[in-house]
């Protein structure tokens, strides 16, 4: 298979662990007999610093041309710490969201036995944990009207959604219940706010298409408990924007590192799948930045937007390994003296050294 892949590599440990993940899907590349074409662009602080626009045209361009979009990390303190800042690098992230159409971020939430006791929650409750979210990406209150008046005493976000926007990605989580174990669970506040009122009687009415799917409906913060209480209560979670982005950073949480965690932003045109651990700029340049959630940010590009089950399979079988065998930065292990890039070539060399196992169907 001949595929072409925009790399972003953004800001803060963005480059290191993307690297990484480069490093990988080389591997995959040479056992599997695939040949993947990389282009590079700017998104982010860097982009600003380099372009004045945090979203080039010419990074949209390499976007639109690509198969898919590997993505690293965005921020900078210089922008996060300066409240008044005309440009900032998070604008170019939601101007890439819209112009590409990437409605949709798939956040699968999974733990692994081995990192079971470095979860803040009880072994007990986080064995077995596996959903995914469903969180709507461009519409909701981050894309709303926003202003001041009063002389900027006032501050107003307009939070607005369309019944066409709810539909689109409605379809996409049920069609991922109907794979997994037929349970989907709408999380809203439909007792004060006027648009999950309108999410709730929208995917009711849709969920008639889906007969075998069990629908349960959540107020947010009855969820945002949940996932503490009984985290395995959920199979598929579908959710507004705002909601979303803050119930994901929870359930990551519970995994025991934000370092294991990838994601997948897709829609109308080209799939985009990052880690969801941020910039990390403390560790920017140290190389102790943990690569993993890219990788398995790599592997879910391949099975989402190539249809490679079995590479991506061979790439999380990789990370096991590593895992098993303490190949781990020192978020997973405190004392843990492994570096970003031997941990991403102890797992590309894993999968080249073990093709006859990986290959196997």
């Amino acid at each position: 298979m001949n595929k072409n892949i925009a790399v972003l590599k953004g800001d803060g440990i963005g480059p290191e662990v993307t690297d990484q993940a480069l490093k990988v899907l080389g591997a995959i590349e040479k056992v599997f007999g695939h040949s993947f074409t990389y282009k590079e662009a700017l998104i982010g602080a860097v982009a600003i610093d380099a372009t004045g626009n945090p979203y080039p045209d010419a990074t949209h361009e390499i976007c639109q041309s690509s198969d898919a979009i590997l993505f690293g990390a965005i921020g900078h303190p210089k922008y996060d710490n300066d409240p008044k800042a005309p440009v900032r690098p998070e604008q170019g992230l939601l101007k890439m969201r819209k112009t590409l159409g990437l409605f949709a971020n798939i956040r699968p939430i999974n733990t692994y036995k081995i990192l079971a006791n470095s979860s803040p929650l009880r072994a007990d409750l986080v064995d077995g944990v596996d959903f995914v979210v469903f969180r709507e990406l461009t519409g909701g209150i981050y894309f709303g009207e926003k202003g001041r008046k009063d002389n900027g005493d006032t501050a107003f976000d307009n939070c607005q959604y369309t019944k066409e926007e709810i539909l689109r990605i409605s379809k996409l989580a049920f069609e991922a219940a109907m794979k997994r174990n037929k349970r989907l669970t709408l999380v809203d506040k439909a007792n004060v706010m006027e648009t999950s009122r309108l999410w709730r009687e929208t995917v009711k009415e849709f969920s008639a298409q889906y007969p075998e799917v069990t629908v349960d409906y959540m107020f947010v913060d009855n969820a945002a408990m949940k996932i503490i209480q009984n985290p395995r209560h959920f199979d598929v979670v579908l959710t507004e924007n705002l909601f979303g982005d803050v119930l994901t950073d929870e359930a990551s949480v519970i995994t025991g590192s934000l370092g294991m965690l990838p994601s997948a932003s897709v829609g109308s045109k080209v799939g985009l799948y990052e880690p969801i651990h941020g910039s990390y700029p403390e560790a920017a340049g140290k190389n102790i930045a943990n690569p993993m959630a890219a990788i398995l940010s790599a592997a879910m590009l391949l099975e989402t937007s190539f249809g490679l089950s079995k590479e991506a399979a061979a790439i999380r079988q990789a990370v096991v390994h590593a895992l098993e065998k303490g190949m781990v930065t020192s978020d997973i292990q405190k004392d843990s003296k492994h570096t970003t890039t031997e941990v991403g070539a102890f797992i590309a060399d894993y999968i080249v050294a073990n093709k006859s196992v990986l290959t196997v169907a």
